[in-house]
């Protein structure tokens, strides 16, 4: 699928009757990279989880490549193109690495699987390892290759690199800035590495207490420090 934009308008979210997410609103072009900032708790998770239709809606509209998807279910959005990998990273632990990434396929052939192991030539090494084998920065890799191999049109990451070695992280920024580069998929990225996703972004979300409280262009915030933590609580060097 190509890319495709992504417009949520006065979008209010959560759990049951709890509202975590209060009247956000921005738009993202096919084929860019928002990133999504704040401090823990303050909604972001929430709002991935939302746009992939995994929480209660209280209000707002939200729309893929123009259609209005806000009463569709996690299952069509996904069929839309919607690719999800959550924080959680949420593999088969009693699978092995093929059989987690046969998962992904969506109907294309098992040939496909090559672009995986293109991608992350350690999953080839660690193909017949279980799930639960695996590194933190192995599984890491595997869900990020599994949701690509569905060919997304957006790609919802939520904090990708938490928790992993510096060497990996280089890695799969590397491989996500190489993945962007083709417009071929809108990128949504949460993350606690603020310098990362700073380089990475072409425009900024920053959220607090579950509302939208900065929006603009990385390079803002990458001038201004004291602004950095003033709305996140932690500066880039």
């Amino acid at each position: 699928m190509p890319a495709a934009s992504i417009e949520i308008n006065q979008l209010c979210a959560g759990y049951g009757p709890t509202r975590i997410i209060q009247d956000i609103s921005f738009a993202v072009k096919a084929g860019d990279r928002l990133a999504v900032l704040g401090r823990n708790g303050m909604g972001k998770t929430t709002l991935l989880a939302t746009l992939m239709g995994l929480t209660t809606r209280h209000g707002g509209e939200v729309a893929i490549g123009g259609e209005d998807v806000t009463a569709k279910r996690t299952s069509a959005r996904a069929g839309l193109g919607i690719g999800y990998v959550p924080q959680t990273r949420d593999i088969f632990a009693s699978l092995t690495v093929e059989e987690n990434l046969r998962t992904g396929l969506k109907g294309r052939p098992p040939a496909a699987l090559d672009e995986a192991y293109e991608m992350f030539p350690r999953l080839r090494e660690r193909r017949r390892n279980y799930g639960k084998q695996l590194s933190g920065g192995e599984q890491q890799m595997l869900s990020m290759a599994r949701t690509l191999l569905g060919k997304p049109s957006i790609l919802l990451l939520d904090e990708p690199l938490e928790g992993l070695a510096p060497v990996i992280c280089d890695e799969l920024m590397l491989l996500l800035a190489k993945l962007a580069a083709t417009k071929e998929v809108t990128i949504i990225l949460v993350e606690q590495q603020i310098e990362r996703a700073l380089d990475f972004a072409d425009s900024v979300l920053v959220m607090e207490r579950g509302r939208t409280s900065w929006t603009g262009l990385p390079s803002t915030l990458i001038a201004d420090r004291p602004l950095v933590d003033r709305l996140v609580g932690v500066g880039i060097h």
